[in-house]
């Protein structure tokens, strides 16, 4: 019996584990967005070149554009430099 609760619980702990990870949440760092009437704005942001967008868009009444998230992103990244002269 102690066997058997033991198998129990880690099974239920790989679950939990399994359903914690936040892996979902990076595809919107992708740069590519595929926008369109129902998709909203800022789209299926999974893509991760231009073209790999279009080819997923085509036939779909979508159009590609630059993830706003991923934009931000690289103007925050950037910085202004400042020099002491």
């Amino acid at each position: 019996m102690r066997n058997a609760t033991m198998a129990v619980l880690a099974v239920l702990a790989a679950g939990a584990a399994t359903m914690a990870n936040p892996a979902p949440a990076a595809a919107y760092d992708y740069p590519y967005c595929a926008q369109g009437r129902g998709t909203g704005i800022p789209g299926d942001c999974s893509y991760r070149t231009y073209a790999q967008c279009q080819a997923s868009a085509s036939g779909r009444n979508l159009s590609c554009n630059v993830n706003p998230r991923a934009a931000l992103n690289q103007q925050q990244r950037r910085g202004r430099t400042y020099r002491d002269y």
